[in-house]
């Protein structure tokens, strides 16, 4: 047997987060980080490094969580934001992010 703090084989450490839409627990490589913009509290904007100071909401990368996150208000309890959150910058990441005529479709209002 190993010891993993002394250089031994262990498996690779996965930090495991929950969809604020789904509320589906995965690794934080499968969802997407998204926080307060520091110079307008009420937009939102995307943080796909992982590395933008502040409190962090995380969400399944895609238009449908988008949405269902909206309609919940999740993204007002989880950043603890009293105001409507901007949404924008972080749909307009997903739409350029994501394949398909579907994603395309579903951004036009």
């Amino acid at each position: 047997m190993t010891d993993s703090r002394r250089g031994g084989t262990s498996p690779q450490h996965i930090r495991i987060r929950t969809c604020i839409a789904t509320k589906k627990q995965k690794p934080d490589t499968q969802l997407l980080r998204i926080v307060v913009d520091p110079e307008d509290n009420a937009r939102l904007i995307p943080d796909p490094a992982r590395r933008m100071s502040g409190r962090g909401a995380w969400i399944t990368p895609n238009l449908d969580a988008l949405e269902l996150a909206e309609q919940r208000r999740a993204f007002g309890r989880a950043l603890r934001v009293s105001t409507s959150v901007d949404t924008g910058q972080v749909r307009a990441y997903l739409a350029d992010n994501n394949a398909g005529t579907d994603i395309v479709r579903k951004t036009e209002h």
